[in-house]
């Protein structure tokens, strides 16, 4: 048995996946684990609620988004709250919820941190 140096390298070199096959697989892998991420349909769009109330809107996403953190805390030690409504109305309350998010972490309530 003959061996020369460099041999064994060079046939694993040779046995390497094309470097466009690298990239495609990394790509479908990120688009799959991102597809994983995205949010379904909500079947309680434009629907009252229980209680008969209509769905809720801009300003009711306004308000619930600012009292987030307060209600995260307490929907973790009961089922009846939760952090989010689903009988919205659709953009109209999830732009008031980020907005109420943004107020609330990032707005003015976020500026009163002192600077350095």
């Amino acid at each position: 048995m003959d061996r020369q140096p460099g041999t064994d390298r060079q046939n694993l070199m040779d046995r390497r996946w094309p470097r466009g096959a690298t990239t495609a697989a990394l790509a479908v892998g990120a688009l799959l684990l991102l597809g994983a991420c995205a949010a379904g349909p909500n079947p309680g769009v434009d629907t009252s609620t229980i209680s008969g109330a209509g769905p809720y809107g801009f300003w009711w996403g306004l308000w619930q988004g600012m009292i987030l953190p307060v209600t995260f805390i307490v929907s973790l030690f009961t089922d009846s709250v939760s952090v989010y409504e689903v009988h919205n109305n659709g953009n109209w309350y999830d732009v008031g919820f980020v907005l109420g998010i943004s107020l609330v972490f990032g707005g003015p309530l976020g500026a009163r941190r002192a600077r350095h």
